[in-house]
Formats: structure tokens, sequence, C-alpha cells
């Protein structure tokens, strides 16, 4: 039995190492304000993610040295876009795509002040929406800050909230008063607190939970068959500590920018 299983390993491995090197794969670049995220993506379906500090054309060397048959490439940054990276890129691959607000996009963008929302945000509810399409869906991305965003079953991206995430809150507790320390998560948070770093702990954790479970209540009143996505660093802790039932995906963001890619490139294809 574990003779089979090692060589169905063996085989599974062979089989990706093949596609790798032979089939056209897709580059989607995260450029964030500390580190640069790429993904690649094999006949639609999420494969792997390199990350590194440096936004440079080295990184792509190596990521086109280790996935050789990259084609198509859409980036997305929060920064300005790195003239030689992309350079590089354009001489190595088919076809590169930038995210802006220029881009088409293939849901409604109904949110009024579209310059200044975030394209994560909007990218991360594309990817839920391919995930489950003609389904009301809601994204909360819970990192630095927690952010909620809903697309409805129709395809239209309508807004959400933006909240303190869980450092934040703990951040805010120990600048704003004197005695307060600074703590950090803590796997046990309990509903009344016996001391001061309990009673922190609680508040902070038991109110974002109170929070999102709330929020997710509210939505689920107006909007049937509602579909909660769950990402980012704080994710794993919401997704055991909620109420409400959920789907933790950390990679719901490259899954939308990849969606936006095949988007763009069957338009281009179409035209």
């Amino acid at each position: 039995m574990c003779l089979k299983f090692t060589n169905f390993k063996r085989f599974y491995k062979l089989f990706i190492i093949i596609h790798i090197n032979y089939f056209p794969l897709n580059l989607i670049i995260d450029i964030g304000n500390t580190k640069i995220k790429a993904s690649i993506f094999l006949k639609g379906e999420f494969n792997t993610t390199k990350a590194s500090e440096k936004v440079d054309v080295e990184f792509a060397k190596e990521l086109l040295s280790e996935f050789p048959t990259i084609e198509k490439v859409i980036i997305s940054s929060v920064r300005e876009y790195p003239i030689d990276l992309i350079t590089f890129l354009k001489t190595k691959t088919q076809h590169v795509f930038f995210f802006d607000s220029n881009l088409p996009i293939p849901v409604e963008n109904l949110y009024e002040s579209k310059k200044t929302l975030g394209y994560d945000r909007l990218a991360a509810c594309i990817g839920a929406y391919a995930m489950n399409p003609n389904q009301n869906t809601l994204v909360i991305d819970a990192g630095t800050a927690i952010t909620f965003d809903f697309l409805n079953k129709k395809g239209q991206y309508i807004g959400g909230c933006i909240s303190p995430g869980l450092s934040m809150r703990y951040k805010a507790l120990n600048h704003f008063t004197k005695k307060l320390p600074l703590l950090s998560v803590n796997e046990d948070y309990p509903l009344i607190g016996k001391n001061t770093n309990e009673a922190i702990t609680g508040g902070v954790q038991n109110g974002i939970v109170f929070e999102v479970d709330a929020y997710i209540n509210q939505l689920k009143e107006k909007y049937d068959d509602l579909k909660v996505i769950l990402t980012g660093g704080d994710a794993p802790f919401l997704y055991k500590s909620i109420a409400n039932t959920s789907t933790l995906e950390m990679n719901v963001l490259a899954i939308g920018l990849n969606h936006i890619l095949e988007f763009n490139i069957l338009e281009r294809s179409n035209n």
C-alpha cells in the first residue's frame, strides 16, 4: 500500500513537471508595499506562489527559468509600476497587462469613487465570483485592515466596508492609552477577562468575531444564497472563530487577477 502511494506521488510530480515545461502558463504579479508575490496558473488552476522583497528583473529571470512556458502576465501594484521589470517581461512573454482603471473587467463596477477603490479589493471579489458564479458573494480580507466587499449574483460589485484589523486594534489600545500593554493575537481569548491582558485580548478578538458575524447576518437578511470567502493574514483566525459558514481561500486575489487576465485575452482575440 505504501509503495503504491509512493509511486503515485512520483507519477503526480512527473505529471506536474511535464505540464509546467510544455504547457503555457499565466504569471500573476501582485506588488505590495513591502514585497512582490508571483503566482503561477496552469490551465486556469492555481499552481504555486513565489515571493520576494525585491521588485527587480532578477526575480523575473528566476521565474522564467523555473517556469519557461510563461506566456501571459498581469501585474497589479500599489506603487508605481517598475519600468525595467515590465520591459523585460514584454520581451520574454506574449502578453503583459496592467490592472488599473483602464483595464476591462468581467464584472460591473458600481462603486461610486472608482479611483479610490483598492484594486486588490476588486480583484478579490472577481476571484470569489469566478469560484461562485451567479451567487451573492461577500469577500472578507483580514489583514492590516479588514475589508468587507460585496458582489451580487448579477456580477455587479456594489462596495463594502473597511474596519481596523486585529493588529491595528491592539496597537491602538497601546498607543492611545498610557497604561495598556501592547499585545498580539492569542489562541485563548475569554469572554470575560479576569485580568487586564485577558480583558484586552477578549475585547479585541471577540469584538472582531462579533463584528464579522453581525455583518454577515445583516447581509443574509437582504441577500439570499450569500457565499462568504475569507482571505488575508488573519483569515484562519476568523475561519475557526466565526459562527457563520465560510470558505477559506488565501489565493482569491491571484484567482481574480488570473480571471481578469483570461477575460482580456479573450476580449483581444474577439476584436
